[in-house]
Order: C-alpha cells, then structure tokens, then sequence
C-alpha cells in the first residue's frame, strides 16, 4: 500500500522507517547531523516549497531518502493507518 505525502508523491509503507517531528526531533546535534549527512549525500527530498513540519526516513532496495513534508507527524499516521 502507498501513503500519499504530498504533492504527487506516494511511498511505500512497508518501506517507511519512521515518521519524526521536525520541532521536537531537530533540537538534537543527532538529528540534526543525520540531516546534514542525508542531504550531502543526496538522500533528501522536499515533497513541497512549504515549510516542512516532518520528515520521513524510508529504506527500499539498499537506499534511504529522507522525505521532507509539510504536514505534521498525527496526519501522517493517519494516513498510514487508512485502508
């Protein structure tokens, strides 16, 4: 099943590592260095020009992205659990 996330975007649930709020999640140097990592290596894809509320990390054929979204972590978990 695929779970919209924005934009004309879609992604695989099975491939979903986690759902993390940007607010709570990037006060942390962790964080914030995974992100910084991502994005050097190309892993990093704004689903929109908005401001982004969340990130997804997903992992399919040997390959993470990190999914940037503008909506907030509760409607993404929603969206997960919609049949």
């Amino acid at each position: 099943m695929y779970i919209p996330i924005g934009g004309d975007m879609a992604v695989r649930d099975s491939s979903i590592v986690g759902i993390f709020d940007l607010d709570n999640c990037s006060w942390s140097h962790r964080t914030r260095e995974f992100l910084s990592r991502s994005e050097a290596n190309g892993e990093v894809v704004p689903v929109s020009d908005d401001l982004p509320k969340s990130f997804i990390l997903s992992s399919e054929y040997g390959m993470n992205r990190v999914y940037l979204v503008q909506f907030n972590p509760a409607t993404m978990e929603k969206r997960s659990l919609t049949p």
